[in-house]
């Protein structure tokens, strides 16, 4: 198929809408809620000690990055659904590690930073100064160097992005703001050569490997569902938590809505999005990861003014029932979750039953999609 410019596209979205709006409702705010409590309550059953190293192909600690994107959908979760065991089992992660990073506060590894966004989170609520220290001084390392290559993976700024915000807001400090909009920029319009961004497909290009003259199996650029879904969410959690007069926000939302107006028509039939955006045909199939993000992303947008609710919602309640449908198990085990890598062929079969190297991430992808959903129910 043919995937026509973004300009274009306004045409193929309402046709979307109109095949989509009669045959796809949003279920009950309780059933909505029920399904994250289920896959949550497997994954804290499943892991009772939050502290516990996490053993793949090697061990690791598990505050990793895999584990920090679980605890941003805990976090989410807890902040609709108030239960104590949620909050305690993020405080004990935290305690368990000392409230520390992988690689201690010298490392400007994103992926290392990402427990910050929890521990941030945690200290909100209790101000702890324990809680703050070590993400603190390695944000504010990075913000008194002149360095701004280090994104060089669109991962990265979800795992990275939201920290400086929210230490922006916190310290009501703008230089938080300016260094994220100085690295972010580098890796948008730098990084692979012209910048990891291609503003005519409004999608993001997962690292220089993949930059053109790079190209799919069917000769498209090749665009990772989770990749530009990890941008996506970025860009939705730095809006979510900067003063609407921040610095720099204007290109967030624009290129957030650029995005927005990409992936509606990418959207397979069945709701799922494929793991490759542009080759359905390369390792095609019913993922849940990228599937999970972008709807959270169009549930904000609608949520916070920037979506059209008549065109975006008939697109996320297709996507959410396939999830709940299709991939949450009876016990709450999410399958369709394609397991860590970079693009298409890694972390394959995903199948219902596959287990992923890290099962983690995929439900805290689900729970950031469901508790946006659950608000825009209210």
């Amino acid at each position: 198929m043919r995937i026509p410019p973004l300009a274009g596209r306004l045409g193929l979205l309402l046709l979307v809408v109109t095949l989509t709006a009669q045959a796809q409702k949003l279920p009950a705010k309780k059933d909505i809620l029920a399904k994250m409590t289920l896959a949550n309550a497997y994954f804290m059953a499943s892991w009772p000690d939050p502290g516990k190293e996490i053993v793949t192909n090697k061990t690791r600690p598990s505050n990793i990055w895999t584990r920090s994107v679980y605890y941003e959908g805990l976090m989410a979760l807890y902040g609709i659904d108030k239960k104590k065991p949620y909050y305690e089992y993020a405080v004990e992660w935290g305690e368990k590690h000392h409230w520390g990073l992988r690689s201690g506060v010298n490392t400007r590894n994103a992926d290392d930073q990402c427990c910050g966004q929890t521990y941030i989170d945690l200290y909100l609520i209790d101000k702890k100064p324990e809680r703050l220290h070590d993400i603190k001084a390695s944000i504010d390392a990075m913000v008194k160097s002149d360095k701004v290559d280090d994104w060089n993976w669109v991962d990265a700024l979800q795992m990275a992005m939201p920290v400086f915000a929210q230490l922006g807001v916190l310290e009501n400090d703008p230089s938080y703001f300016e260094k994220m909009y100085q690295i972010y920029m580098y890796s948008k319009t730098k990084h692979g050569g012209n910048g990891l961004y291609n503003p005519k497909d409004g999608l993001w290009w997962r690292d220089k490997d993949f930059v053109p003259p790079y190209k799919e199996p069917n000769g498209k650029d090749c665009y990772w569902s989770r990749g530009n879904g990890w941008v996506v969410a970025a860009l939705v959690r730095v809006l979510d938590i900067m003063p609407k007069d921040a610095p720099h926000r204007e290109e967030y939302e624009k290129t957030y809505l650029e995005m927005m107006r990409a992936l509606p028509t990418l959207q397979r039939a069945d709701g799922f999005w494929n793991v490759s955006l542009h080759d359905p045909a390369n390792f095609g199939g019913k993922e849940l990861t990228g599937t999970a993000l972008f709807t959270y992303g169009m549930a904000w947008g609608i949520n916070h003014g920037l979506l059209d609710a008549k065109v975006y919602k008939p697109i996320i309640a297709r996507a959410w029932n396939a999830m709940a449908s299709e991939s949450v198990h009876p016990n709450g085990f999410l399958g369709y979750v394609q397991g860590t890598g970079k693009e298409p062929k890694d972390g394959q079969p995903v199948t219902y039953d596959s287990k992923p190297d890290f099962e983690d991430y995929g439900l805290g992808c689900f729970l950031l999609a469901g508790t946006e959903l659950y608000k825009l129910k209210k």
